[in-house]
């Protein structure tokens, strides 16, 4: 008895950790890379919260895997939800950021979508947002009013039908009878700023946060463009002099049932830029990830990063995105109707 206990002592003095980690089996992630889908080109706001996140959420997953951010852009980051859903394995390894507005193209039965809103694994979200819709200062668009009594309407670059760039200003010729031209097909709002900056485009719609980055802050700064209208419930300080679509809806006597609309609308501000998981993934490796979201969200390195590119952090819970998920692909047929008409499904 005594020689076997001296033996097995013997091995766990010689090959502790290993034969600890044995035991209790090696983390999953131990070794492994896991790739971040992201559904628009590198340089976005999407792409760049995706890279940051490659950079500090590793080691708080058990294992400390590496990670690795994946351009799959086109169509407002339909291709990428697509690819998610039905090509990724539900294993952890692929996860995604993909526009939060890609739920309208479900609620209105598009043939594009092959996925289900709610049914995605939901991580977390960094930020809340609001839409701002923004001008080139040297266009005769001065305001909402001068754009509703325009003969030829501003002409607005736009990712996509999912997209801020694409339901901010549908919702402004319906609630408010300003009309807009809207150029589709960029491929990121990298390349919607590159044709403003031609003069391709007059005009896009595009979240603060996002706007935040280069170039918009300089654009802004120097006058080379100038906010309309926000999409947030009362005038943010970055914008002061431009009136929220609530002001605007009162002053105009927008109907009641528009102005209930604009809450279901303007929702993807709600959900922020979420980091999503493949359907059926494993839930407590989904705990896992959503665990190791939130301490990335509080890990000062990360926080010093989100301060020196002058961003807002404000943590949603992947609990909290995955009851918001389900609450919006539940929805009136009058509200169903009434995206169609706006949005063209």
């Amino acid at each position: 008895m005594k020689t076997r206990l001296a033996l097995l002592t013997a091995i766990l003095f010689y090959c502790g950790p290993v034969a600890i980690a044995a035991a209790q089996g090696d983390p999953f992630y131990k070794g492994k890379q896991i790739k971040i889908v992201v559904g628009f080109t590198a340089g976005g706001i999407i792409d760049l919260w995706a890279r940051l996140f490659t950079q500090h959420m590793g080691k708080y997953i058990p294992g400390n895997p590496d990670l690795v951010a994946q351009n799959v852009a086109g169509a407002g980051s339909m291709i990428a939800a697509n690819q998610l859903y039905n090509v990724a394995k539900p294993d952890g390894l692929t996860l995604g950021m993909i526009s939060s507005g890609l739920y309208f193209d479900q609620l209105m039965g598009a043939k594009e979508v092959q996925f289900d809103w709610s049914k995605f694994g939901w991580i977390g979200s960094p930020v809340r947002n609001f839409e701002v819709l923004t001008m080139r200062a040297d266009t005769p668009y001065r305001s909402i009013e001068e754009i509703q009594k325009a003969s030829q309407p501003p002409r607005c670059g736009t990712t996509g039908t999912g997209g801020t760039g694409y339901y901010f200003p549908k919702f402004l010729e319906e609630a408010l009878g300003a009309k807009f031209q809207l150029v589709l097909g960029y491929p990121g709002n990298r390349d919607v700023e590159i044709a403003i900056e031609r003069g391709e485009v007059h005009c896009y719609a595009i979240t603060k946060e996002a706007f935040l980055r280069e170039p918009g802050r300089s654009w802004l700064k120097k006058g080379f463009v100038r906010a309309l209208v926000q999409g947030a419930p009362k005038r943010d300080p970055l914008f002061p002099e431009a009136p929220t679509v609530y002001e605007l809806m009162d002053k105009h006597r927008t109907a009641d049932p528009i102005k209930r609309f604009a809450a279901v609308l303007l929702s993807p501000g709600a959900i922020g830029r979420p980091m999503i998981a493949p359907p059926n993934l494993p839930a407590e490796r989904l705990k896992m990830l959503r665990d190791a979201y939130a301490k990335t969200l509080s890990d000062a390195e990360f926080l010093a990063d989100t301060k020196k590119r002058d961003w807002d952090v404000e943590y949603i819970s992947g609990q909290d995105l995955e009851a918001m998920a389900k609450k919006a692909v539940v929805q009136p047929p009058d509200t169903v109707e009434r995206l169609k008409k706006i949005l063209g499904g």
